[in-house]
């Protein structure tokens, strides 16, 4: 059995990627990726395990079949959940769609869905009715992968803040092998 310690970080970018090309950097998802990355460096208690970092990186033009989409699958399988992060330029690519589909419809990893553009958890949800707001909803359909496997895995819905990142990373609810009922979650207002 494999040891799944890792927290598989899912995020747009235009293909074909390339990290040094100035359009990733420049990405809001990859840029949020790279905070988590930051943050780690900067605080060895932050509890962030890169899957990217269990095997040896390629690049674009390696072939998506034989390659590519191989490496994507075992960096998922060695994870214990995946951190998406879903904002208003997020598109639907294919490795988006790939890491979706095998990641919550053949592994049944839970996700926390972190939206760069929100630094607040009233930004996701109305605190009033506690339910999530409709145009947090209405990016979901950027990736209908995982819109439509919402419903399948259990899902926490949080701002890009560090501590609340640092929460759910440590919430056993959002990891493989402890995971809480199907459903939408949020850390209230």
């Amino acid at each position: 059995m494999t040891y799944r310690n890792g927290n598989y970080s899912a995020f747009y970018v235009s293909e074909p990627f390339n990290e040094s090309n100035l359009g990733a950097a420049a990405t809001k998802d990859f840029v949020s990726y790279n905070m988590l990355k930051a943050w780690k460096v900067n605080d060895g208690n932050f509890p962030f395990i890169d899957s990217h970092n269990k095997n040896y990186n390629v690049r674009d033009g390696s072939d998506w079949e034989k390659t590519l989409k191989p490496r994507l699958h075992n960096r998922l399988d060695n994870s214990k959940n995946i951190i998406l992060f879903l904002s208003s330029i997020t598109k639907n690519s294919r490795a988006l769609r790939e890491e979706m589909n095998y990641g919550i419809n053949t592994l049944g990893l839970p996700v926390i869905v972190v939206y760069p553009e929100y630094n607040e958890k009233s930004d996701i949800i109305n605190c009033t009715s506690k339910t999530i707001k409709q145009k947090i909803m209405n990016l979901w359909d950027n990736l209908p992968a995982f819109r439509n496997s919402i419903n399948e895995i259990p899902t926490l819905h949080i701002p890009n803040k560090k501590e609340l990142i640092r929460k759910a990373l440590n919430d056993k609810d959002f990891m493989i092998n402890s995971k809480c009922t199907v459903n939408q979650y949020f850390y209230p207002c």
